[in-house]
């Protein structure tokens, strides 16, 4: 059962001038410490930054709520696993609003996808949520 869609396009010169312009201001507003060393160890920085930009606001939007009702830039993180997929993380409100809206005996999963091509960076998140699994099915 999918619970929603969000999808984003952010300009990486944008996102290049804002780093220029506010730097740690901006990037520890909007980023996690473990976002920020990722982007910081890429060979494009800003395009970096502008495709976790644009899964936080598809993150958001996918949630019902864009960046509103008490969502922080912080409450959604993008890692990746060792195979380079990304994985999108919530926490605080974020977290509570996917709570609310995945239906009782469900579990919900949160699935990104990235890409950029200057001077875009887009993003899609995909929202479902799936039966849980009791230990006592499995046996």
């Amino acid at each position: 059962m999918i619970i929603g869609i969000g999808t984003d396009l952010a300009n990486i010169e944008r996102i290049e001038g804002t780093l220029e312009r506010f730097g740690d201001r901006f990037r520890n507003r909007v980023f996690t410490d473990l976002e920020k060393k990722r982007a910081e160890t890429r060979a494009n920085v800003a395009a970096t930054y502008a495709k976790r930009w644009a899964a936080k606001e598809a993150c958001s939007k996918a949630l019902g709520t864009g960046l509103r009702m008490g969502i922080a830039w912080k409450d959604m993180a993008v890692s990746n696993l060792h195979t380079g997929q990304p994985v999108m993380h919530v926490t605080g409100w974020a977290k509570a609003r996917l709570e609310q809206l995945t239906p009782p005996g469900h579990e919900a999963v949160i699935h990104v996808s990235l890409t950029d091509d200057h001077p875009w960076a887009q993003a899609f998140v995909v929202i479902h949520a799936h039966p849980r699994v009791s230990s006592t099915s499995l046996s």
